[in-house]
């Protein structure tokens, strides 16, 4: 029982960074119709961010909270400015484009996303320090589950709840769903449709980043290249869900990361991609638009 557990909660903790990032993918998709390939890195920028003005201040002496606390708001209004500026640059001028533009426009932007980083920091695997401060309250559960790992499933938790609030009951939310409903009706009706594809880029960038601080210090470790694995993850996540949708995003992260975590302990972690993308195939034939997806395409 106690494996079991920590196979469980271990997956647990995978799946929500997992959905996390996914919410990113489908809240672009739902709008858009685009892949936002350049997420992932996004992600890892997050990371970066939080690593620098954490080093910053630790040698200033900060508290381990204040640390925290700056270091996740610095990486979130960061990653967020390169969100919003990802989308000025690289998808905007190409929404009336063939579909396959934007596409390309996509992938280019998360390689020269690695690069610029591996560039800017180093190509090497650097320590990351744990962010995530001890919560007494969380020793009880200490037999079965790690401090960490309890942080990143409860902000997970919180954040998606958050969101999915923000979706159904602000102005903006609602902008946001009518647009991706019908995206033409809603300009006819008010609806400033370029902010809304801008608020949705920065809201799932800060997500990420987010999403980036909380997997980094749960590992202990970062490089350029972390993004782009965790994005090909949330975006299978996105689309085993049902890529458009939100709950689908969050549940197909969550499946995803239980699924890894049960294939790898049980039978071996030398398969563990060919154990998320087996799940995803499986699904894909016998449910296409995914597990919450509709075969009609609405969204959010």
């Amino acid at each position: 029982m106690n494996y079991f557990g920590e196979l469980f909660f271990s997956g647990l903790t995978r799946g929500s960074i997992y959905a996390l990032l996914a919410l990113g993918y489908t809240m672009v998709y739902g709008i858009l119709q685009l892949i936002n390939f350049a997420h992932g890195e996004i992600y890892m920028i997050g990371a970066f961010t939080a690593l620098i003005v954490a080093s910053v201040l630790t040698v200033k002496g900060f508290s381990s909270i204040a640390i925290l606390v700056l270091a996740a708001v610095v990486a979130v209004v960061y990653s967020a400015a390169y969100g919003y500026t990802v989308e000025k640059i690289a998808y905007k001028p190409l929404r009336q484009a063939p579909r396959l533009s934007p596409l390309i426009s996509a992938i280019g932007m998360s390689i020269f996303l690695q690069n610029y980083i591996m560039l800017a920091q180093t190509s090497d695997f650097l320590p990351y320090p744990n962010l995530l401060p001890p919560i007494p309250l969380f020793n009880r559960f200490s037999n079965i589950i790690g401090p960490s790992e309890l942080s990143i499933v409860l902000t997970s938790a919180i954040l998606m709840i958050l969101l999915t609030l923000f979706i159904k009951f602000t102005k903006t939310g609602k902008a946001m769903r009518a647009t991706a409903q019908d995206k033409e009706m809603a300009m006819l009706v008010g609806v400033n449709v370029n902010r809304v594809i801008s608020t949705t880029f920065i809201i799932g960038s800060a997500l990420a980043a987010i999403g980036g601080i909380l997997i980094a210090s749960h590992t202990g470790r970062i490089n350029f290249y972390i993004g782009f694995s965790a994005g090909i993850k949330a975006f299978t996540a996105a689309v085993l869900g049902g890529i458009g949708s939100i709950p689908g995003a969050m549940l197909g992260g969550l499946v995803l990361g239980l699924a890894e975590s049960f294939a790898t302990g049980y039978i071996s972690s030398d398969y563990e991609d060919v154990f998320a993308f087996a799940l995803l195939v499986l699904i894909l034939i016998f449910k296409p638009s995914g597990l919450l997806g509709r075969a009609n395409n609405q969204k959010v």
